[in-house]
């Protein structure tokens, strides 16, 4: 991956754009991630000496691409967290699905539970032990050709909950083989957080960041995807 792409950056905080298949932060893998492309970035860009501080705010799946927060301050890091704990933070996201759901706007209720040994999602019930609620809104903006272009706004941040929770309706996002099957179609997953809403942790202006999924790539291409989420 080349130098990370900066939407916007100050003392505070840094908004930039994962691109899809990297990691948010360090795992087991070892791999690349965003967290330490930034620090080598801002190292790189301040010529700072030692360990540079950021803190990781909250998290995208590896194969989901899109806009991302993390703070240069621990004041920052905390007073965003927060954010995210009283729903002041507001994630959106875009997906093609294979084919549409029947109401043009829902909201999908219930409870999803970890399995941590293979990294799978499951649909689950209320009191089960590990299961969380898990919320969403969705809004279907086009349709074509056996696919829809959805706006997602979650409303908990669960691990894999968009694709797990489509995938429960019968409508798993196009790309995601492990919870649509072969239905889904092999490929890159058609999921990606384009809007970021939240207030500045220290100027307390609100604050949004819109990055469309990358431009001419399929299935992304199929629709007019600048045209759907152009404010009105």
């Amino acid at each position: 991956m080349n130098e990370p792409t900066i939407l916007y950056e100050d003392n505070h905080i840094i908004v930039a754009l994962k691109p899809q298949n990297v990691a948010s932060c360090p795992d087991e893998s070892g791999d690349e991630n965003m967290l330490d492309l930034l620090k080598a970035y801002i190292r790189e860009k301040y010529e700072k000496k030692g360990n540079v501080f950021l803190g990781l705010v909250h998290r995208l799946d590896r194969p989901t691409g899109g806009v991302m927060v993390f703070a240069k301050t621990s004041k920052a890091a905390a007073r965003l967290s927060a954010q995210m704990k009283t729903g002041d933070f507001e994630k959106r996201y875009l997906a093609v699905t294979v084919g549409a759901p029947n109401e043009e706007r829902g909201r999908l209720v219930g409870y999803l539970k970890k399995n941590t040994v293979n990294n799978t999602v499951y649909l689950s019930t209320q009191g089960t032990d590990g299961a969380k609620l898990a919320m969403l809104d969705y809004r279907v903006l086009a349709a074509r050709a056996g696919l829809a272009l959805i706006e997602i706004e979650l409303h908990t941040g669960r691990s894999h909950q968009i694709r797990v929770q489509m995938a429960g309706i019968s409508h798993p996002v196009l790309g995601d083989l492990k919870y649509g099957g072969e239905k889904a179609q092999k490929g890159k997953l058609a999921l990606w957080a384009y809007s970021l809403s939240f207030t500045h942790p220290v100027r307390g202006e609100r604050m949004r960041f819109i990055a469309p999924p990358p431009e001419g790539e399929n299935p992304w291409a199929k629709f007019d995807v600048e045209g759907a989420i152009r404010p009105v």
